[in-house]
């Protein structure tokens, strides 16, 4: 890692001095907590919340959903409170009393995770145990508002502010390359040889993000390749047989995988920041980049083909790129946003549906997911403000002519 991470990660895990010991379970961790919340001490302060966080993981499942359920009924909100405070805010809305208010509107458990958070190192124990949470919710959705609790600070503590935009190649250090093989979620990183090939050559490059106070983990990152024209199928991406000779040949930058990294960071946005840094860091680098394009899976396509009963097996391919463009376009959810994940993702970043492929990609995981069909999502710098906009205020998809037509044609046919 870059002095600079080591730098701030040195600021947000400084290691602090201090002796204070607690025999462990000599306390129930809801008596902790209680405690923690109380104190006003830094130093004995630390230690509480290193004792809860490491009550917590000791935990079975049973255990941690106890905890979070103690959360939702003990810490919560007092709604009479807030309307007492509230109303003397209307009154005289002096700073006594909106900072009363704002502390009445404030449930106690977003204080105590914050407290947790003291404990040099936590901010990843934190982000693990929302991951538990998350993994709870649909057993348990009464536990929803803590998980709204969690995503409102590390909306915080993950602002762009704080992140830092790090480029991966072979000479990175062997753990952070291992985590890219691990979180890799498009294209499986079959072996080191295969990451030494999507990382060394000169038309490649690998971009994360990394937070300071988690300087080895990778939030997100995205793989790219810098080629001549549009590619239309991940196999001809990733044979490193036909690689360009001169980097200063290449004209386009293909985003060809994103893999967000951390589970517990759900619905923390960091890809919209991720693109549009790396556009502007490559168009520095590459003075001949006019052209930016993802080679995306459309991972739910062939699951929307069955629930709508059309014969998977009687689709040629011409057809099959119709029903593609149809999806991306008109397979909406009950929320009028597309069906298609990786669709929402790049359509809220402000890219518009550029084309589409059949037989992209003839994987196993490409079959099964999209019968071997890919989709490029076109990044225009000029125009991503002006189609994140059309999307996110009316849910308007911006597209191609090629797209739209075929999406005509889909419906023409009957398909």
């Amino acid at each position: 890692m870059s002095k600079f991470v080591n730098i701030l990660s040195a600021v947000f895990e400084k290691q602090q001095n201090w002796i204070w010991t607690k025999e462990k379970n000599t306390q129930n961790i809801f008596e902790l907590i209680d405690e923690l919340l109380g104190a006003s001490g830094e130093v004995k302060g630390v230690s509480l919340a290193r004792e809860i966080l490491n009550c917590y993981f000791d935990f079975s499942t049973e255990e941690k959903v106890s905890f979070f359920n103690y959360l939702v009924s003990e810490l919560d909100v007092i709604p009479d409170d807030i309307r007492e405070k509230l109303n003397a805010y209307e009154a005289d809305r002096s700073k006594i009393n909106y900072s009363a208010y704002m502390s009445a509107a404030e449930p106690k458990r977003q204080e105590l995770i914050r407290k947790l958070n003291q404990v040099p190192a936590a901010t990843q124990r934190l982000v693990a145990m929302r991951r538990d949470l998350l993994g709870f919710l649909k057993e348990y959705p009464n536990l929803a508002p803590v998980d709204l609790d969690f995503q409102h600070l590390f909306t915080s503590w993950f602002n762009r502010g704080f992140l830092v935009l790090q480029r991966i190649s072979w000479q990175s250090p062997a753990n952070i390359l291992e985590k890219i093989i691990q979180y890799e979620a498009v294209h499986e990183i079959k072996s080191w040889k295969d990451l030494q090939s999507r990382l060394e050559p000169d038309n490649r490059r690998c971009f994360a993000f990394f937070h300071p106070s988690m300087p080895d983990e990778p939030l997100i990152f995205v793989e790219v390749a810098l080629t001549y024209g549009i590619p239309n199928s991940i196999q001809s991406l990733l044979n490193y047989n036909q690689i360009i000779e001169e980097k200063n040949l290449a004209n386009t930058a293909v985003f060809y995988s994103i893999s967000n990294c951390q589970s517990g960071l759900a619905g923390i946005s960091f890809g919209n920041f991720l693109i549009k840094q790396v556009v502007e860091d490559l168009s520095n680098e590459f003075g001949n980049l006019k052209t930016f394009v993802t080679l995306s899976p459309i991972p739910l396509f062939k699951s929307w083909l069955e629930n709508t009963k059309r014969k998977i097996d009687e689709l040629d391919a011409n057809n099959l790129s119709k029903l593609a463009a149809y999806y991306l376009l008109n397979g909406k959810r009950d929320d009028n946003t597309p069906i298609d994940p990786v669709a929402r993702f790049h359509l809220g970043n402000g890219a518009l549906v550029h084309a589409v492929h059949e037989s992209a990609d003839t994987s196993k995981k490409g079959v099964s997911q999209s019968l071997g069909t890919m989709v490029n999502y076109l990044y225009d710098p000029s125009l991503i403000a002006i189609n994140h906009e059309k999307y996110a205020s009316d849910n308007i998809i911006p597209a191609s002519n090629e797209i739209i037509n075929l999406s005509k044609l889909a419906v023409k046919a009957g398909l």
